[in-house]
């Protein structure tokens, strides 16, 4: 499994010359460091002084971030075994055209597939972002920028993720579908940019730069 792999050995695996891991895994990959920055700008809030108001807040954060953390890493894997698939596709026989139309049938399901997965991914990385942005106006003060970078591999997450769902959606028969998911894709990137840029302010002003 690609996340079973050390920092060194997944970098080098990007930099080879194979499609997989590509950007999918990259974007839940940034998905999951956002989480980590999350949980690690919420334990540093627990039990200090002045804040303990936001104890209780903080803990759930933890809590939360931790749960997307794990699920970002699912979906390294995941990207990439949903690229292996449509391959796989791609490979099968088609010398009948019975053969033909099972073929174009199982690329049509492979693909499919392989938008959902980094739909997902989105999806998870903005929700991810509101947590964010409570730990950063909430949390630590002194770890207030890794919160910032926590926003900014969030959205990452995001931007990235959805690109990976609209060339899979090109490839789609069901254009019903793919409309939906384009509509949402845009939303998505719209309202992640959006509440990136807000904190980033927000955080700008707080440390006078």
């Amino acid at each position: 499994m690609l996340v079973d792999l050390s920092v060194k050995q997944f970098i080098n695996k990007v930099s080879g010359n194979e499609p997989v891991p590509g950007g999918g895994s990259i974007a839940a990959l940034n998905g999951a460091i956002a989480a980590a920055l999350a949980a690690m700008v919420a334990g540093l809030t627990i039990g200090k002084k002045n804040y303990e108001q936001h104890e209780e807040l903080m803990q759930r954060i933890r809590g939360l971030a931790l749960i997307n953390q794990e699920e970002f890493l699912e979906n390294v894997d995941r990207d990439a075994e949903a690229y292996y698939q449509v391959f796989a596709c791609y490979k099968m026989p088609k010398a009948t055209d019975q053969e033909k139309e099972y073929r174009s049938r199982a690329i049509q399901e492979a693909t499919r597939y392989a938008a959902l997965v980094p739909m997902q991914v989105a999806r998870n990385a903005f929700e991810l972002m509101s947590i964010i942005d409570e730990v950063a106006r909430y949390g630590n003060k002194n770890a207030v920028t890794d919160a910032c970078v926590a926003m900014m591999s969030a959205r990452t997450a995001v931007l990235a993720a959805l690109m990976n769902v609209r060339i899979n959606l090109g490839s789609l028969d069901d254009k019903v579908f793919a409309e939906q998911l384009f509509d949402e894709a845009d939303t998505l990137e719209m309202r992640a940019c959006k509440m990136e840029q807000e904190l980033v302010d927000t955080v700008k002003q707080k440390i006078g730069v």
